[in-house]
């Protein structure tokens, strides 16, 4: 593993956004939502993330979520990801969504 400094790190915008829209994402090779994410002051960013096997389209609406939202747009397909929606893989490598346990203001950098 190759260790980076804390300025490296600083640098890398972790925020919380809570989820106003997810739809599926037919045209992704592998099986995707596309997320509509509010991170307040920051606006609002477009997503696509693969975590269909854990989690249904409608569910996933007013749930907050933890993205880096600093990185450049990424096409997929006929999509423009903007941010990068964080999770863990779990034993069977299925994404399992990182959030805060508590609800916290829209744009709250990870500390």
């Amino acid at each position: 593993m190759e260790k980076i400094s804390w300025a490296e790190f600083e640098k890398v915008e972790l925020r919380v956004g809570t989820i106003l829209e997810a739809k599926e994402f037919p045209q992704a090779r592998k099986p995707a939502y596309q997320l509509v994410i509010d991170f307040g002051e920051f606006g609002i960013l477009r997503s696509s993330a693969q975590i269909t096997e854990h989690y249904r389209a409608e569910e996933l609406v007013d749930r907050q979520v933890l993205c880096v939202i600093n990185f450049p747009e990424k096409q997929i397909a006929n999509f423009f990801s903007q941010c990068l929606t964080t999770g863990v893989l779990d034993s069977e490598n299925r994404v399992v969504l990182l959030s805060p346990d508590k609800k916290v203001p829209n744009g709250s950098r990870l500390m």
